[in-house]
């Protein structure tokens, strides 16, 4: 995307690729990074999240014509996309993983202490619910801001917080529980 582009307004370039098919591009190379991310943390295998990224913006340009401002941003309806074609993904034979599951550690990177944690960490993420499990790769891999987490998901602000708070030390207890029982 040229520089000049890379500052107009989503719907400006929404408007442009509905126009123009050509200029959907723009909007490909503005999220296709945050997209893939968000999917490859949610199904563990680049080759897959590539495919399935892929889809995501085909859909996205199959159905641009139909898409309308409705006070979220552009990237929330891609990620709603995303969230459903990975779900899909999971019901047509794919492996749940988490991002968590993509760290491969050798052990000269890490000590056994640390490789322990992250498997601690893989299980205790792993057993969150769907929606808490969204909620740590939107902030953690991501790095989204709560607003734009709760737009995302129906919430406002205050409750993706609540909800981080309550997820993270629900994640503390067992990563704690899990080192009371090995230890």
């Amino acid at each position: 995307m040229d520089t000049a582009r890379s500052f107009e307004t989503d719907d400006v370039l929404i408007q442009r690729a509905k126009e123009q098919v050509a200029a959907f591009g723009d909007l490909y190379e503005r999220y296709a990074d945050r997209i893939f991310c968000y999917v490859f943390t949610r199904v563990g295998n680049r080759l897959e999240a590539e495919d399935v990224t892929a889809k995501v913006f085909v859909q996205a340009l199959t159905h641009l014509s139909r898409y309308t401002d409705q006070g979220v941003p552009f990237s929330a309806w891609l990620y709603r996309i995303a969230h459903n074609l990975v779900a899909n993904w999971h019901r047509d034979g794919g492996r749940f993983r988490t991002f968590l599951d993509s760290l491969q550690p050798t052990e000269v990177e890490f000590s056994i202490e640390r490789l322990e944690l992250i498997s601690q960490l893989r299980r205790a993420v792993a057993a969150l619910p769907l929606e808490k499990q969204r909620l740590i790769a939107l902030k953690f891999v991501e790095g989204l801001p709560n607003a734009e987490i709760g737009r995302m998901m129906g919430r406002s602000e205050g409750a993706v917080k609540a909800l981080l708070h309550r997820t993270l030390g629900a994640l503390r207890g067992a990563l704690s529980a899990a080192d009371e029982v090995s230890g």
